[in-house]
């Protein structure tokens, strides 16, 4: 491939709802710029860019993949994401190397959850987009359909600069508004025509449109056009590129990606319209900790790792975007992140899993570089003459949990690594090895993104997980006041054993877990045992009385006792400790308590009944609800719900919202379990134990 200016460059991120035909999109492009030979179709699951064995099975894109082309002295990188909203950590990747959105959106199905979503993140980051209605050649197409949905969900930015010759079976070309003319395809070839006159009146129509879109994006542009001059070709694309920066312009396109009618002139309109890859805003820290907004190519290297994959036989490939200078082979590079210099082998281009070697890349490239090995995914790489550091990604927080056992006794390490390497390539997966629950626990997006670790991990790392029971973090405690007495004595001959207290036990006003107090009088108990008693209070705690889950919110006073001058001992005295519990404790009243969390649930207004309907079936209560502060028609619900009731939420509330709910959990106390529940626990841990 031939070397580039930053001004050359184009990234685009390609986002749509899963089955829009994204991935079709992409290499249709790549083939008609000559990158590939052919092109896979549904049917046969033969992508370019969707490669990963998951992903030819399921025939949806999975990972996100880099697609880099020539087009017309341009060069532009395509980042080909997920559209399953499970898969969306991807999609935040590609955004942060992107420079603009191409927003794929089926002529049959419309707009879907996805597609809004897509928009959203846009709209957050401040993106350029622009929107490709692809297929066209579908038996229920309607582009203008398509276009008043787009326009009543996204308001007026949304702005045709093509519309279709036909559509479904007649499909046959596209008319450009701006030029007034039309490209016909026959055959697979493309001719040039003029508009057939039943199409001129809609054309006209949008073509004003579009002159009413470029004039407001320019002063001079508006003065002339509110005096009744025609804006030339120039200006109205000018006055179309400033609108589309600014984000008050996303064009419109359309075609057809199976059949390649179209992709000519989208490419041409993403050269002409989106931004270079030397104007991207990006945010930071330099060495003085100040905030940096822009980086020019000018200055030294400086690039951000936005994706990590890792290979158990090819290695870690890291993938970066550079943001300024030029990183050649064999520079010395710093990774600012991790305070460690590594060393540059080879910088590397990928087109889907196929790489192609380079001597140097340019500000506003992304590249991949192999083998760094201490360098993870949000770092920032850069030369020791240039520190900067550049924000991490923000990547929505994993809430599908699951615990996880092995198959084979003994593979519980080699587990957790296989897990921790997926994490390091996918941060919306998280691992944690549970020491209470003596689980390993995964957290993830949800049902689809879990299937797909766990054949990840069977495939890659020859494991077999299998899915366990959820450990749930119950406590004990007492509501009542109790005092007993124990006593340790054993004589076997030679030095015995002797230790004896009288502890008295009653509930903590508060929050505190756990109060000891020493209220021996008299040296009943010598001071040097004191602190012995205490730790077979604490030890005796841990294990609990009802069932087996320590006891808080507990205060234990020492009140009496006694000693034997030989045979008394510590060890003595916190078995006494142990023995005075477990008679006191079954007469303070104890019960069981549940962890309860605090439920954020943000969802469209017309399921809130749905919403708390479930949460009362869950033992929740409602706490409230309100508007959401910067969306329409959106609404917050809080509730509180026992943590052993929102197992596999995550899933429920898609199922229940069609795909447009969220939430969020924060843990906010431990409460009593109702009696019919503690005696269904009680039973099963004592079953478990058998």
């Amino acid at each position: 491939m031939k070397e580039y200016t930053s001004e050359q460059i184009r990234n685009v991120a390609v986002l749509s709802h899963d089955g829009a035909g994204k991935t079709a999109v992409v290499e249709s492009v790549l083939f008609t710029c000559g990158a590939i030979d052919a092109v896979g179709v549904g049917k046969d699951n033969k992508h370019v860019m969707d490669y990963e064995p998951e992903e030819i099975k399921r025939n949806v894109t999975i990972q996100l993949g880099i697609a880099p082309c020539q087009w017309e002295d341009h060069k532009i990188n395509f980042l080909d994401t997920p559209g399953y909203s499970e898969f969306c950590g991807e999609v935040r990747s590609a955004l942060r190397a992107a420079d603009s959105i191409l927003l794929v959106v089926s002529a049959e199905t419309g707009i879907e959850i996805d597609t809004e979503r897509a928009w959203d993140y846009g709209v957050a980051l401040q993106l350029p987009r622009m929107v490709y209605v692809n297929k066209m050649d579908g038996e229920q197409a309607d582009f203008f359909g398509c276009l008043e949905k787009m326009r009543s969900v996204f308001g007026k930015s949304i702005m045709p600069l093509q519309i279709p010759l036909g559509e479904g079976k007649d499909f046959r070309g596209i008319i450009d508004v701006c030029k007034l003319i039309a490209w016909e395809w026959t055959n697979g070839e493309c001719k040039e025509i003029k508009v057939p006159p039943e199409y001129m009146a809609k054309a006209r129509q949008v073509r004003e449109m579009c002159m009413e879109a470029a004039a407001e994006g320019d002063d001079a542009l508006l003065e002339k056009y509110l005096e009744g001059e025609e804006l030339t070709l120039e200006e109205l694309r000018l006055g179309l590129r400033q609108g589309m920066l600014t984000g008050r312009v996303c064009p419109v396109m359309c075609g057809s990606a199976r059949y390649h009618i179209g992709t000519q002139e989208l490419l041409r309109r993403i050269i002409t319209y989106m931004p270079a890859g030397s104007q991207k805003v990006i945010s930071g820290q330099d060495e003085q900790q100040k905030d940096v907004v822009l980086v020019y190519a000018n200055k030294p290297f400086s690039g951000f790792v936005f994706k990590t994959t890792i290979d158990p036989f090819a290695g870690k490939l890291s993938y970066v975007r550079v943001f300024s200078g030029t990183l050649k082979e064999g520079d010395k590079i710093y990774n600012v992140t991790q305070g460690k210099e590594e060393k540059l082998n080879k910088i590397l281009l990928l087109t889907g899993k196929e790489t192609q070697s380079v001597t140097q890349a340019v500000a506003g490239d992304i590249i991949v570089l192999p083998k760094l090995a201490d360098t993870r995914t949000g770092d920032t790489l850069a030369t020791t003459d240039f520190i900067v550091r550049y924000d991490p990604i923000r990547f929505p927080k994993p809430l599908h949990q699951v615990a996880l056992g092995v198959e084979k006794k003994g593979e519980e390490e080699k587990l957790v690594n296989a897990l921790v390497r997926i994490s390091e390539e996918d941060p919306t997966c998280q691992v944690e090895k549970s020491i209470e629950g003596k689980q390993i626990l995964l957290r993830c997006m949800g049902d689809v993104h879990f299937d797909h670790i766990m054949t990840k991990i069977e495939r890659k790392y020859g494991l077999k997980a299998v899915v366990e029971e959820m450990y749930i973090p119950y406590r004990e405690t007492i509501k009542g006041k109790a005092t007993a007495e124990g006593k340790h004595k054993k004589q076997s001959g030679g030095h015995g054993q002797y230790g004896h207290v009288v502890l008295e036990m009653e509930p903590i006003q508060g929050d505190g877990e756990f109060e000891f107090v020493d209220a021996i009088f008299g040296g009943a108990v010598p001071k040097q045992y004191i602190p012995a008693v205490e730790k077979g209070v604490q030890e005796t705690l841990q294990k609990g009385m009802l069932a087996g889950f320590p006891l808080i919110h507990i205060k234990v006073t020492l009140k009496d006792g006694s000693y034997h001058t030989v045979d008394s001992s510590e060890m003595a005295f916190k078995m006494a400790a142990a023995v005075a519990l477990k008679k006191g404790i079954p007469e303070a009243d104890p019960v069981l308590l549940e962890p309860i969390y605090t439920v954020e649930v943000v969802i469209p207004e017309e399921f809130m009944g749905d919403i708390m309907g479930d949460f009362s079936g869950r033992r929740g209560r409602i706490l409230g609800m309100e508007p959401h502060r910067n969306r329409k028609g959106i609404i917050v619900v809080k509730a509180q719900v026992p943590l052993a009731e929102m197992i596999g939420y995550v899933t429920v509330l898609r199922s229940m919202t069609q795909g447009k709910g969220t939430f969020n959990l924060a843990f906010y106390a431990y409460e009593e379990v109702p009696k019919k529940i503690t005696e269904e626990i009680i039973a099963a841990r004592a079953q478990a134990k058998e």
